[in-house]
């Protein structure tokens, strides 16, 4: 077996930008594509192979561009068309590969799609979204309720239907039983895989809804048990959701025609990020023949972190399932969990001082399993997350909701800071940012960690150039059971040329490998 046998993003480590917190440009306070330009020898040097850019579509922002009003044009607080194009070139210069993030289950109110929609039950757009009328006592049709709190239907007064949202009132389902809603989405595909763009990062694809009326209930979820942390303690999650409202057989008609766009292209990757009663058993759908290349799922986001059994069993629940493929994309941290190391750090009960060596264990990781990894930026700083922000300052319209018990996601979201003597660390020369900086982090800030030899950067830099030269990892998707004392990981990646063992222990907090 050769490296010409897989495709790039097969094993493809992937660095996740929050383009509001990652560098500003225009001193507004908002990182910005052109901040994201200047920044990119940064993340070359790291030795990554792909970006990926969450949403810079325009948008109204209550949920900061995961409420699209327009797919193919960009927002001004990020820049212009002109500004990507330039990015992409950069990038591309630098042999990095750029995916964007987009949004196919939901848009944002402010859409002129839904802004005709709404308007009547016989204009062209009047069933692109999910319009229902209500029960003979004026209550919603269904008991689904949103991710968000309070139920997943709104009422229309203008129509005199209810409208399905599995997220903000304001973020309304596309209606995915209409062809021409996914034809619609295959020309935001076409127009973006045009522009050059290696791929997508697909938001939330199980909340794809393309079931018809009548719609049905989602039943109890009878193992419900309040959970510790507020957002567990939800009634949303009194419910089996794929029972009715998610994870919809039919949603594959979307990811059928989105595979034959991304075909037509060649070399592009489709990655669909995904959660559910099964996650497992939804990735096996969602990847099938002609469907998406490759899942992101929750296995190791969990909020409050993960001790070592839990981590055997997660990965090796994944492994059973995927094991000789490249259909999965393993992530520890992203936008929207509370970063990777402090969570971690207080499930494993390991000291503050043990920040950095368990983030750079995380990292090497991650990246030794089969199939693609997604590094949300910070990580190889081991940024610690942000507990500390007002309430008054909040911004994640999840977190204002429950306030002040839950924290939201705005603590892993606040700006990269870059120089640890500068104002606002050099993320902006604004007065202030849209979220705060956080102090701890300009002890840790991303150029000066570039330039120090010891630092978590340039020593996971440094195992990422080792990694692309073992042909068990780069040129096979295969690895061995779990293994391992109790506070081990140990399994071995197999190819025809090499079989290499890796153990990760997190009692020393150290990886070691050997050929055997």
């Amino acid at each position: 077996m050769t490296t010409d046998e897989l495709n790039w993003w097969e094993t493809a480590v992937i660095y996740q930008i929050y383009p509001r917190s990652f560098q500003d440009s225009n001193d507004d306070g908002i990182g910005d594509l052109p901040g994201i330009t200047t920044r990119l020898d940064y993340i070359a040097n790291l030795g990554v192979d792909a970006i990926w850019i969450s949403p810079f579509f325009k948008s109204p922002q209550k949920d900061f561009g995961y409420d699209v009003s327009d797919y193919c044009d960009v927002n001004p607080e990020y820049g212009t068309l002109a500004d990507f194009d330039k990015l992409l070139a950069k990038a591309h210069d630098l042999n990095l590969k750029v995916m964007v993030d987009i949004v196919p289950a939901h848009c944002s109110d402010q859409h002129a799609w839904f802004i005709e929609s709404r308007q009547s039950r016989d204009n062209e757009k009047a069933d692109w979204f999910h319009w229902v009328e209500p029960m003979p006592d004026g209550t919603p049709p269904t008991n689904w309720l949103s991710f968000f709190g309070g139920p997943a239907w709104t009422w229309e007064p203008r129509r005199q239907q209810y409208y399905l949202h599995n997220f903000l009132t304001s973020q309304p389902n596309l209606n995915h039983a209409n062809p021409a809603v996914r034809e619609a989405l295959m020309d935001v595909a076409h127009f973006w895989f045009d522009r050059g763009v290696d791929g997508f990062r697909l938001d939330a694809v199980h909340t794809i809804n393309a079931n018809s009326a009548p719609y049905e209930n989602n039943l109890a979820n009878p193992e419900f048990v309040p959970g510790d942390l507020p957002q567990q303690q939800q009634p949303f999650f009194r419910q089996l959701h794929d029972s009715a409202q998610l994870n919809q057989p039919v949603i594959q008609l979307f990811s059928e025609s989105l595979r034959e766009v991304s075909d037509h292209y060649g070399d592009r990757f489709l990655m669909g990020e995904l959660h559910g009663d099964d996650p497992i058993k939804a990735s096996q759908t969602f990847t099938a023949p002609g469907r998406l290349h490759a899942t992101y799922n929750f296995n190791l986001l969990h909020w409050d972190g993960l001790n070592v059994d839990e981590l055997k069993a997660a990965i090796t629940q994944a492994i059973e399932a995927f094991n000789g493929t490249g259909r999965l994309s393993f992530a520890f941290s992203n936008h929207d969990v509370p970063r990777s190391a402090t969570r971690q750090l207080a499930r494993l009960g390991l000291r503050d001082d043990q920040q950095q060596a368990l983030q750079l264990l995380l990292l090497k990781l991650e990246t030794c399993l089969i199939g693609s990894s997604c590094i949300y930026q910070g990580e190889e700083l081991a940024l610690q997350d942000v507990q500390d922000i007002p309430v008054e300052q909040m911004q994640d319209p999840w977190g204002i909701e429950f306030a002040p018990v839950f924290l939201g996601r705005d603590t892993c979201r606040t700006p990269i800071v870059w120089k640890g003597d500068a104002p606002n660390g050099d993320f902006s020369r604004a007065n202030s940012t849209w979220l705060p900086i956080d102090q701890r982090h300009l002890q840790r800030a991303a150029l000066d960690e570039a330039a120090r030899p010891a630092s978590i950067y340039n020593q996971f830099s440094e195992f990422l150039q080792w990694r692309k030269d073992q042909p068990a990892i780069m040129q096979a998707n295969t690895m061995s059971e779990l293994t391992g004392e109790a506070k081990q990981i140990v399994f071995d990646r197999v190819s025809e040329q090499q079989r290499l063992r890796c153990l990760f222990d997190f009692e020393t907090l150290t990886a070691t490998f050997e050929e055997v």
